[in-house]
């Protein structure tokens, strides 16, 4: 009776020998190398978004995660995508911590970091599970676009920042936003670091004796070439594409003003120093229109002011915006927050012009504990704005298309940048040029406010327009059609960027078909894990 017992365990142990150390530690080192690869990972992908300009560590990131799945079981997998993705949110996210850890402590920064990290974990459970397909990387690279998007949707409306489109404004696949909007970018992203991962997988091993032939390494040389194939394709087709993003004016050109009229760095005290806020702009405003009287400045068409420097009741009635514009004889498009005749309140832009408020555009999607406060009764741990505002913003579903004197402006505010709709919309309705008021004062001098920017590009290349970035304490700037920085402002400081810009009506490919894209992705995606779940019960075949 002793012996099968001995027997059995020695088969136990020969399948990687972990049960003959009790401790475990045998099992601790072999799974190390590979947390510290994921973390390694996750911190390149970090490290190539902006201010940085590293952009080709994305598609590398990418290929040391998927080698780090690489037969890994699919439990193993979810661990090692969760430690991908804290890896990755927790810095990039750091701008949470500066805004709220004075008051909050570390725990609200924390707990969006790992609700964001544990959709990297089905990533990696879909990546893991697809891998035996045929073309496999092209398969793992769907599947991480689909957690990617649905992390974009759930829950509370989803959280998009991060996305790796969002990590390419300086890089060779930003082109490909032309084409078929923020998830092709992402996807090509994704599909050169899973084909390299595919083809270091497939690269020549010592042979053991009497393993090897003529036939298998052709057939080895000939699966190396999908992954290889995969991983060029992106890169290929973005350089193909960046000769043909225009930058010239189709119905002629705009000069325009962005006011940045700056803010107090104060962090969460800013709360409530809106009054400061609506006389910082103002007083930018009024010196503007006294450069432009005295001939030190051409007199633009139209003028931007950032977001949440009003605030208006149902009556519209704000006696300085309106001399202001006035003075300028031009519109000036302003945010701030406005409550409706039953009382609701909304974060909008107003038009304002010498006869009174014009057009409005009211936000789409609102910043979940901020703006819209869900679990209210338990959210005042971790949100100071429970006590700021008493009932959730109230948001539009409509395209912000305002006429703003010669020119059709599309609008989104702030938050609205990370989704695809909301810009999408206003250049299919005729917005000839984009502006993005928004206020990032909150955040300090972090890294928020160069990752929106960057947001801003990508939609300036994804519709061909001209993009007009108003930032309360910077970073202000205006963006060519093509996703370059014409002029920028530096953060916490007062300044007014002055430029003519070109007005464009064509639509890209994106604009028309961008949509289709995204929901193609997903049911790829889809499809592939339920392929792989096919082929895993037919006859015959194991796992």
């Amino acid at each position: 009776m002793v012996t099968p017992k001995v027997n059995s365990e020695n088969r136990r142990n020969s399948g990687g020998g972990l049960v003959s150390d009790p401790s475990g530690g045998h099992r601790i080192l072999r799974v190390l190398p590979r947390v510290a690869a994921a973390v390694l990972a996750g911190g390149a992908l970090y490290w190539c978004t902006p201010p940085r300009q590293l952009w080709w560590l994305a598609p590398l990131a990418l290929a040391v995660f998927t080698g780090v799945l690489h037969r890994r079981g699919l439990r193993a997998a979810f661990g090692y995508g969760v430690v991908f993705g804290l890896a990755y949110m927790l810095p990039l996210l750091s701008w949470l911590l500066d805004f709220l850890g004075e008051q909050f402590g570390p725990w609200p920064w924390l707990g969006v970091g790992l609700v964001e990290a544990l959709f990297f974990g089905l990533a990696g459970v879909g990546m893991a599970w697809v891998r035996r397909l045929p073309a496999a990387p092209l398969w793992q690279a769907l599947v991480f676009l689909t957690a990617e998007l649905l992390r974009s949707a759930v829950p509370f409306g989803g959280f998009p920042w991060g996305r790796l489109a969002f990590t390419q404004a300086e890089g060779a696949l930003l082109p490909l936003a032309s084409l078929g909007g923020a998830s092709l970018v992402g996807f090509g992203v994704a599909l050169s670091g899973t084909g390299l991962a595919g083809l270091v997988a497939l690269l020549p091993r010592p042979r053991r004796e009497g393993h090897s032939s003529e036939l298998s390494t052709a057939r080895r040389s000939a699966r190396r070439l999908v992954p290889a194939v995969l991983a060029l394709v992106p890169v290929t087709l973005g350089a193909a594409l960046t000769p043909t993003l225009g930058t010239g004016p189709e119905t002629g050109t705009a000069r325009v003003a962005v006011v940045q009229g700056n803010a107090p760095d104060v962090g969460l005290d800013l709360l409530h120093r809106d009054r400061q806020l609506y006389v910082n702009h103002v007083r930018a405003a009024r010196e503007l229109a006294a450069d432009v009287e005295a001939g030190r400045v051409p007199r633009p068409d139209v003028v931007v002011l950032p977001e949440q420097v009003g605030s208006w009741g149902p009556e519209r009635q704000d006696p300085a915006l309106r001399r202001v514009s006035e003075r300028l004889g031009v519109p000036v498009v302003v945010g701030g927050l406005a409550r409706g005749p039953d009382g609701e309140l909304s974060n909008r832009v107003i038009t304002w012009r010498p006869e009174g408020a014009g057009a409005e555009y009211v936000k789409q999607h609102l910043v979940p504990f901020a703006e819209k406060i869900p679990l209210r009764s338990v959210a005042g741990a971790v949100s100071p704005f429970v006590r700021r505002f008493d009932r959730d913003m109230v948001p539009a579903d409509e395209p912000g298309v305002l006429p703003s004197g010669p020119v059709r402006l599309g609008v989104g505010i702030c938050y609205d940048v990370a989704y695809d709709d909301v810009f999408r919309e206003a250049a299919g309705a005729g917005a000839e040029l984009f502006a993005l008021p928004t206020n990032n004062a909150w955040y300090g001098p972090s890294e928020m406010s160069y990752q929106q920017l960057a947001m801003a590009r990508l939609r300036a290349v994804e519709h061909g327009r001209s993009m007009l970035v108003a930032a309360t304490s910077g970073v202000s700037a205006i963006v060519r059609p093509d996703g370059s920085v014409a002029h920028r402002t530096d953060l916490f400081t007062a300044e007014t960027l002055v430029d003519e810009v070109p007005l464009r009506s064509s639509t890209t490919p994106a604009t028309r078909f961008g949509a289709y894209v995204t929901w193609g992705v997903v049911v790829l995606g889809l499809f592939a894990v339920a392929w792989s779940a096919w082929r895993t019960r037919r006859p015959g075949r194991g796992g």
